[in-house]
């Protein structure tokens, strides 16, 4: 909305990211109790696994979640979304350093008399 009002354009609501508020309840609710579960990395690499899914019960409690299923699917697909972007970005990171590696690396020698 800023870079249109600097632009002087009209925002286009299609062309919009949808806000949180946008979706269902039971969405929002899976977006609020995720941000409270853990989350899991991979020591060696670095690879982001998910959420640590421990305590999805006590905060269901915690929150008086309504309807746990619904929200539980919706959570799950949320962490799904995330771990395959996580690995998406990590492997054109991966690529991008393996292309650096063999472009780079090139031995030049100097003759330098003096």
């Amino acid at each position: 909305m800023r870079v249109c009002e600097q632009l002087g354009e009209e925002p286009d609501p299609k062309k919009m990211p949808p806000d949180r508020s946008d979706f269902p309840e039971e969405v929002q609710v899976a977006f609020f109790v995720s941000g409270y579960l853990e989350d899991k990395w991979e020591g060696m690499s670095g690879t982001y696994m998910g959420k640590v899914w421990t305590n999805i019960e006590y905060l269901f409690k915690l929150f008086e979640v309504q309807d746990p299923v619904i929200v539980l699917y919706f959570m799950k697909m949320f962490e799904t979304a995330i771990v395959n972007e996580k690995a998406e970005k990590a492997e054109k990171e991966r690529k991008a350093e393996e292309r650096r590696s063999s472009s780079g690396g090139k031995n030049f020698t100097h003759n330098v008399t003096g």
